[in-house]
């Protein structure tokens, strides 16, 4: 029984809120163990709220689910958890949350709660409307950043938030494509009405197009490099396109992009240039 809430709270994909990290990693004047310990109780608040979002939505999706080659296992589907020990378990977390949430400043338990208003409507019926679905997906990302930004007191640059939001939106379509690729449709999930092949195919070219042309900018803007007193931030491009042409790789010819916590957890290829951007952005701006 343990196992499966567990399961239910998907603890895996609480790596997605390393995002609420982004503005300290980008701001080295605020690193200390104090802003840290911040971050980490923002952290702690964002998977807590999540894996709340997550039971829910297991809930609302039991029917669903259960006509998924893969989701179908999951704990509320396969009936390893009952539906209201689900509810409540859920909601158990959001009160733990809201704990946590209380004891950073205000502004951050409003993201907070914008960004779980959010994923409720998305739950209940925002899901299935193409286009807006994956939409909600990645402002929930942006939304992470804006939170690590806002406990710190400092403000997000335009091109992290950018780069955030099309990274996140690249995901969210691959998603969705391999979605079609593995012949689900809108009896699983009726946005995919609004989807075929060609439009997400067409759509994944020019979020990543704008993904990389934005970070390109980033990494010569003139403002940018004085902040971090360095001219050589386009030596991480290689790795973000590495990064991205592996993810192509993944979606379009291996076509298993249906689950991108899994992948960024076990690729070793992706996690070579996850680990090689941190090491040298890390040493260009700190060194």
């Amino acid at each position: 029984m343990i196992a499966s809430f567990l399961r239910l709270a998907r603890p895996k994909h609480w790596v997605k809120n390393a995002f609420v990290a982004a503005p300290l990693f980008f701001t080295p004047s605020a690193l200390s163990w104090a802003s840290a310990g911040t971050v980490a109780l923002a952290i702690l608040a964002f998977c807590l709220t999540a894996s709340a979002i997550y039971a829910l939505n297991d809930w609302a999706d039991r029917d669903a689910d259960r006509l998924h080659p893969e989701k179908r296992h999951r704990p509320v589907a396969s009936g390893a958890v009952a539906p209201a020990a689900a509810l409540v378990f859920a909601g158990a977390l959001a009160v733990a949350a809201a704990v946590l949430a209380i004891r950073l400043p205000a502004e951050f338990g409003i993201i907070l709660a914008v960004y779980a208003g959010m994923n409720l409507g998305y739950s209940f019926g925002l899901k299935n409307v193409s286009l807006l679905d994956v939409l909600i997906i990645a402002m929930g990302f942006v939304l992470r950043v804006e939170a690590g930004a806002l406990v710190l007191g400092i403000v997000p640059t335009v091109w992290i938030l950018v780069c955030t939001g099309l990274l996140a939106l690249f995901l969210a379509l691959a998603k969705r494509r391999d979605d079609l690729t593995s012949d689900l449709d809108s009896a699983h999930r009726k946005s995919l009405a609004g989807y075929n092949l060609p439009f997400i195919d067409t759509a994944i070219a020019v979020v990543l197009g704008a993904l990389l042309v934005g970070y390109l900018m980033y990494t010569t803007d003139e403002a940018v490099l004085r902040k971090f007193g360095t001219e050589r931030l386009y030596m991480t491009a290689p790795f973000v396109v590495a990064g991205i042409l592996r993810y192509l790789q993944i979606a379009l010819v291996e076509k298993r992009s249906g689950s991108p916590t899994e992948i960024a957890l076990s690729d070793r290829f992706l996690i070579v240039c996850v680990l090689g951007w941190l090491a040298v952005f890390g040493y260009l701006i700190y060194a």
